[in-house]
């Protein structure tokens, strides 16, 4: 096993990723490096990694179309208007509190899918409110990131579509065809794992009171930099409907996330919300927001078929079986520890599941799983890494909002908070699932 082709490469490219190298430069080398081990020549490994990288085509498309949306949503105003008038009615309860901004970064991810975008424009201006409320801060980090993750995790809706579809698409690459529906039906236990880590968190681990320096914020540009005002106006419900339009597409019998936000972009510029000339910006900062993801989803569909083709996966199975012995407990347990590991070191849940997929079905039939159990492995060991990963988008936005005065460290109050108050649930819950069901 330790001689393995697969594990090798899996091994060099959670160093690499350990070691800060960037993400798409580990997994072309971790790529090649499994096809030179396996005896494939190096232009042979080289051209199934290009042609692999054409299996995530459409969710990269999804990923460019959804950033256009984003930032044309952000531009309204729309999701700092709603935020501001929610939060208005519970600025004195810190439990309330802290649920709310939760269920608005819940938002961002499928309502108005915005993603991180609204936190340097949301969070510094309720700094003063959380220091008077003496709010422990990591409580607002484990809020945020619960919201910036558990919606995609659990819910078949925006980021969540693009989610629940890479599983869908890689466990039918790999020999376990699936519908994406039967995804939702499983990863809720995912979702409510989170959400007891959530509520350990805010009522629980951090309910003490913590005092803060009265210190000035350093100035905060969003993508949206002009001012918002505080009620709203004909843009901004323009912008409600486009984004309502968008979900309502994905949710109905269309089922495409591509489309429904076209029309929900279309609905705003037709509307006025934003002008024809702003196109060109929206679509180039959805690319900027959106598209390194977009290009990690692609390299690491095409590693995903460089693994397959070595054909070192089946004797990793038959070698990861004998330790096993037919012990499920064991294998999830396995199964989850290494998904950990890969998404730590990659900061992507969506980039994981082609990596780990190539290599889970083939473990997961071997080992009699169900297929809603693998559902939940592959699902549970993609999103694990994500709280508290370093690299990743859903610590690195709570602390960019959190720290704008100097007082929020990005390992000790955000990465560690969310690693021990989601990954420990995701992996109790995760194991226990996949052997029950």
């Amino acid at each position: 096993m330790l001689t393995n082709p697969v594990f090798l490469s899996v091994i060099i490219m959670i160093v690499l990723c350990l070691a800060k190298l960037n993400v798409l430069l580990a997994l072309i080398i971790a790529a090649l490096a499994g096809g030179l081990l396996a005896g494939m020549p190096l232009g042979e490994t080289m051209s199934t990694l290009i042609d692999g990288m054409g299996g995530n085509s459409s969710t990269a498309l999804s990923y460019i179309l959804l950033g256009a949306l984003a930032a044309t949503l952000h531009k309204t105003g729309i999701a700092v208007i709603l935020t501001r008038k929610i939060l208005g009615v519970v600025r004195d309860k810190r439990g309330v509190m802290l649920l709310i901004i939760a269920a608005v970064a819940s938002l961002s991810q499928n309502l108005i899918p915005v993603h991180i975008a609204f936190i340097p424009i949301l969070v510094p201006p309720l700094l003063v409110v959380m220091n008077k409320l003496r709010l422990d801060r990591r409580a607002a980090a484990t809020a945020l990131t619960f919201g910036l993750k558990a919606p995609y995790v659990a819910l078949p809706v925006g980021y969540g579509w693009i989610f629940h579809g890479i599983i869908t698409d890689q466990m039918g690459e790999n020999g376990l065809p699936i519908s994406q529906g039967q995804v939702w039906h499983v990863m809720w236990i995912g979702g409510l794992a989170m959400l007891l880590g959530l509520l350990i968190a805010i009522f629980f681990t951090y309910r003490r009171q913590r005092d803060y320096e009265e210190r000035e914020p350093a100035s905060v540009h969003g993508p949206a930099e002009e001012a918002v005002g505080e009620h709203m106006t004909r843009k901004h419900w323009i912008a409600l409907v486009g984004a309502l339009s968008a979900l309502a597409v994905q949710v109905s019998p269309i089922g495409s996330l591509h489309i429904g936000a076209i029309l929900g972009i279309a609905i705003i510029v037709i509307g006025g919300a934003i002008k024809w000339s702003d196109l060109d910006e929206m679509l180039h900062s959805g690319i900027g927001m959106m598209g390194f993801i977009a290009f990690v989803m692609l390299v690491a569909a095409g590693y995903g078929a460089v693994i397959r083709e070595t054909g070192a996966v089946e004797p990793l199975v038959e070698t990861a079986g004998a330790l096993f012995g037919g012990n499920q407990l064991l294998g999830a347990t396995v199964m989850i520890v290494i998904g950990l590991f890969i998404t730590m070191g990659l900061g992507t849940s969506f980039g994981t599941i082609p990596i780990i997929a190539a290599i889970y079905v083939p473990m997961a039939i071997s080992l009699g799983f169900s297929t809603p159990a693998t559902i939940l492995l592959i699902g549970t060991a993609a999103a694990l890494g994500d709280a508290g990963s370093p690299a990743s988008d859903s610590t690195l936005g709570p602390t960019a909002g959190l720290d704008v005065d100097g007082q929020h460290d990005h390992i000790w109050d955000t990465c560690v908070p969310t690693f021990l108050h989601f990954n420990i649930p995701l992996m109790l819950f995760g194991i226990i699932g996949a052997v029950l069901i």
